[in-house]
């Protein structure tokens, strides 16, 4: 396969990009949290959770929950290479990854397949970046007392920007409406309808 050209399938809803990002730490909190988040290349639509750790066992669940509210189907995933997410690096160097690891068994029970960002190039990612420059600003209008409230801020945020928030990317649609128009054009791709919510998912 050449790089030069990029197959169109790559920009159908199903490619998804999976990061996590360090949370400041709550006054109620002994530790702080991390924030995963998937990002649709195709839809800009967005799942976050916030979790206890970044362990690969955090990471492939948040993966099966993924799979399962995202209204398409997932064929692809892109992650770094953190340990939560692949096997591929030894202090030897690296590898090719082993098919043992938590996340590529989620993967594989899904028939996903998952790609890693190459080394030092974390611009792979912009797409995610971009979010998570959008989550910091969330974060920085102003302080939150609890684990819970800035739980329940960030749940919130992730409603509004699916449901209101319009992308330049995707011609100033926010990525509800975008999935819509993808699930109208390739209905095969999809396993659920696409609807508006009333408000952020309890």
């Amino acid at each position: 396969m050449s790089h030069g050209h990029k197959p169109f399938k790559d920009y159908e809803p199903g490619f998804v990009h999976v990061d996590i990002k360090y949370l400041p730490q709550m006054p109620d909190e002994e530790q702080r949290q991390y924030l995963h988040v998937a990002i649709d290349r195709a839809t800009r639509w967005v799942y976050l959770e916030v979790l206890p750790s970044q362990s690969a066992q955090d990471a492939s669940d948040f993966l099966k929950r993924v799979i399962e509210k995202a209204p398409f189907t997932i064929q692809k995933v892109l992650t770094d290479n953190g340990k939560c997410y692949t096997d591929r690096f030894t202090t030897g160097g690296e590898r090719k990854p082993s098919g043992k690891h938590l996340f590529d068994q989620v993967c594989q029970k899904h028939n996903i397949e998952h790609r890693l960002i190459k080394p030092r190039r974390p611009q792979t990612n912009g797409m995610v970046e971009r979010f998570n420059g959008r989550i910091s600003d969330v974060l920085a209008t102003r302080r939150y007392e609890s684990s819970e409230d800035l739980k329940q801020t960030l749940k919130r945020y992730c409603w509004l920007y699916n449901h209101h928030i319009p992308q330049k990317a995707l011609n100033h649609h926010p990525p509800i409406e975008a999935m819509k128009g993808w699930q109208e054009k390739r209905p095969k791709l999809f396993h659920k309808r696409v609807v508006n919510h009333a408000g952020p998912d309890r």
